[in-house]
C-alpha cells in the first residue's frame, strides 16, 4: 500500500525547536502533529487575508469605504434574520 503522508525535512533555529519539544512534552503530541496544525492555521490566515484583500478591493472599485461596508452587512443580516 502506498504512503499517505509525504516527508519533508527543514529546521528550525534552536530555540524553536526546543519550544516545539517543549510543547510536545506538555501536550503529549508528535512533532508531525504540531507542525501540521501550525501549517493549516497558516494557510488558513493566508487564505482569508487573500479574502479580506479581495472584499477591498472590490469595496474601492465601488467607492465603498469601511463604514459602508459595515452598514450594507449590518442591513444584510437584519434582513436575513427574520
Amino acid at each position: 500500500m502506498p504512503r499517505t503522508t509525504r516527508t519533508i525535512t527543514f529546521s528550525l533555529p534552536p530555540e524553536m525547536a526546543a519550544q516545539v519539544e517543549e510543547v510536545m512534552r506538555l501536550e503529549g503530541r508528535t512533532k508531525s502533529e504540531l507542525l501540521r496544525e501550525a501549517l493549516r492555521r497558516y494557510m488558513e490566515d493566508r487564505e482569508w487575508k487573500q479574502l479580506l484583500r479581495y472584499g477591498e478591493r472590490q469595496a474601492a472599485q465601488r467607492g465603498l469605504t469601511p463604514e459602508d461596508v459595515q452598514r450594507l452587512v449590518d442591513e444584510y443580516r437584519s434582513e436575513t434574520a427574520r
